[in-house]
């Protein structure tokens, strides 16, 4: 890639001169091929079977088809975290297509490059009410980086390339490539562009030394700084370069869950996640912070509660790739416009110099120890298995060499506590748009990127019912993502606002029959019966109600090649903590 500084535009340099004719759909898949695409989740339908016809005469693209839309633009999200490149997912038009919307945001919302392709009605029916016609493209303005839809043929495979380019470029995020019916049967020698130009697309912007050494001028004079970073430092593969930058200064850091695993949790420097229930030594040492230094995060509602008790004495330094963010939910008193890989790694190198004198932070190191001893995640055994316990005890098996996607609910938060994440890219989950159903479909696509991992859905059993059909996927398509399945039959995390806030009311809370409640100790009642579910897709399974069987169990589902789902039945009395009440600053926080 080349950037075109006079025309503040991109160029893609592809050699290829023009072919011979070929069917627009087949022009797709080589365009697709020759952005080094190896795998789609795709789901046909009548306006894309000319697509999927096409997909079966390539040898370099595998196609996997999902159980529905949803399950496989999930698929292409989980595949997209795991990797950092651009995941693929497929639908047809209209309710296929209106099926990915839910995707495409949850993409949207945590700046992951997607492509989603779609089938549209032939051209003379647009706008007519057709037969599964969709206003695709008007209706996904909202939450895409870009929208295409492809009225003239021989610009399909500029699109495509264009597509991809917009993907990744800058803050990451989703694209959508609608493209009607008769463009797919439409045959033509395609043109393959030497270079690509998209106007308007920014620069990578680059911080100046100045900025840079003011912020280090700043770092000097503090007294209790912190790094705060986010996903921005995985969009912009900065994991090395936040360390060297905290252990050159000294400064401790924390990380947002789209973060996690760029902070130790065991280093000294290391503060780990904060936010609503992150640890309390992050919560507050973020709150006293006399420096806030925020590195690709955004200042979320789940990460400041009351934003006018969010860091109120520090001063706020804000670095991020896009401009729009700056100043939009907290005041940046010194906004940094820069990738952040670079501006860290340019931080650093100006860090190493005589002139920067390191700050003695021995004091507040010594404060932020005593918070992490005094108020460490923990949990309590009493007589039933807890979510906590099952978490603790597959990390302890796993040794914290997994990826593990989860979830929306109690166990998406238990797993980043009670699993250690100390490497990039191993924690996927909805966090942004939090979608229940995310997670085991985002298990097969982060368990295709790397088949040899070991790849773990930690879930609750009312979000794991919602792309439950996505057990067929595992076992036909032979990917071997394992469920640990944490089944407490009701809602957890609605639960538990019930319970703290609306004196223990349910609010249609409750997964099973109310009247004849499974538990621990009423196995008869449990209901749905997941085991005989996932055997009926023909996924081997097994229940865990006792301490004693929960160790042997995980060590089965490990062992298992292929799908396995482990059930593992909890109360549903539990609830998460710390927890910083919405509404209320990290100063508030319960943490019991």
């Amino acid at each position: 890639m080349k950037m075109d500084t006079a025309t503040n535009s991109t160029s893609i340099t592809d050699a290829g001169a023009k072919a011979e004719p070929m069917k627009g759909c087949d022009i797709l898949v080589k365009a697709l091929e020759r952005e080094g695409v190896d795998v789609v989740f795709a789901y046909p339908g009548g306006a894309s079977m000319e697509l999927h016809q096409a997909l079966t005469r390539t040898n370099k693209i595998r196609t996997i088809l999902p159980r529905f839309e949803q399950g496989g633009g999930f698929m292409a999200h989980g595949y997209s975290r795991a990797t950092g490149r651009p995941g693929v997912c497929m639908a047809t038009s209209g309710p296929g297509a209106t099926n990915l919307v839910t995707c495409i945001a949850d993409a949207f919302m945590d700046s992951i490059p997607l492509i989603a392709i779609t089938g549209q009605v032939y051209q003379e029916f647009i706008g007519k009410s057709a037969f599964q016609e969709t206003d695709f493209f008007g209706m996904t303005l909202p939450i895409v980086k870009h929208s295409f839809l492809v009225l003239n043929k021989e610009e399909l495979p500029m699109i495509v390339k264009k597509a991809f380019i917009i993907a990744q470029s800058g803050r990451p995020g989703p694209v959508v490539i609608d493209i009607p019916k008769d463009v797919q049967i439409a045959q033509y020698e395609p043109d393959w562009p030497d270079e690509v130009e998209i106007p308007g697309l920014p620069e990578i912007p680059l911080a100046k030394d100045h900025e840079l050494s003011a912020v280090l001028e700043l770092l000097e004079k503090s007294k209790q700084p912190v790094l705060y970073t986010g996903g921005g430092i995985l969009s912009s593969h900065a994991e090395e370069e936040v360390k060297e930058f905290a252990e050159t200064t000294g400064i401790p850091a924390a990380s947002t869950l789209m973060g996690l695993g760029t902070v130790d949790p065991d280093h000294p420097q290391g503060l780990y996640w904060f936010g609503m229930h992150g640890s309390v030594a992050g919560n507050w040492a973020v709150c006293d912070s006399d420096l806030l230094i925020c590195a690709g995060a955004r200042f979320d509602d789940r990460i400041t509660g009351l934003v006018k008790k969010f860091a109120p004495n520090a001063t706020i330094v804000h670095i991020d790739i896009d401009r729009s963010e700056h100043g939009k939910n907290k005041k940046a008193h010194y906004p940094v416009h820069s990738d952040v890989k670079y501006a860290l790694k340019r931080m650093t190198e100006l860090a190493k110099k005589d002139s920067f004198k390191k700050p003695d932070l021995t004091e507040w190191i010594g404060q932020i120890k005593d918070w992490k001893e005094e108020y460490p995640f923990h949990y309590e055994k009493g007589k039933h298995l807890t979510q906590q316990e099952a978490i603790d005890v597959l990390y302890q098996e796993t040794q914290g060499d997994a990826i593990i996607t989860t979830g929306v609910g109690q166990h998406q938060m238990w797993a980043a506590q009670f699993y250690k994440f100390k490497k990039p890219r191993t924690y996927i989950s909805s966090l942004g748009l939090g979608t229940m159903g995310f997670g085991y479909p985002a298990a097969i696509g982060a368990k295709v990127a790397f088949p040899e991992k070991q790849v773990i859905d930690i879930d609750g059993d009312g979000s794991f019912l919602m792309n439950v059909q996505e057990l067929a996927t595992a076992k036909i398509e032979k990917i071997g993502a394992k469920i640990l399945l944490l089944n407490n039959q009701h809602l957890g995390m609605v639960v538990q606002w019930e319970d703290k806030f609306y004196e223990g009311v349910r609010g249609h809370t409750i997964l099973c029959d109310p009247e004849n409640m499974g538990s621990p100790d009423n196995e008869e009642a449990i209901y749905p019966n997941f085991i005989e579910i996932a055997r009926g897709f023909g996924v081997p399974a097994r229940r865990v109600i006792k301490r004693e069987d929960l160790r042997e169990g995980i060590q089965e589902m490990l062992n298992t090649e292929g799908p396995f789902l482990l059930e593992v039945v909890v109360p549903h009395t539990d609830h998460v903590m710390p927890m910083i009440p919405q509404g209320k600053s990290a100063k508030e926080i319960l943490v019991k």
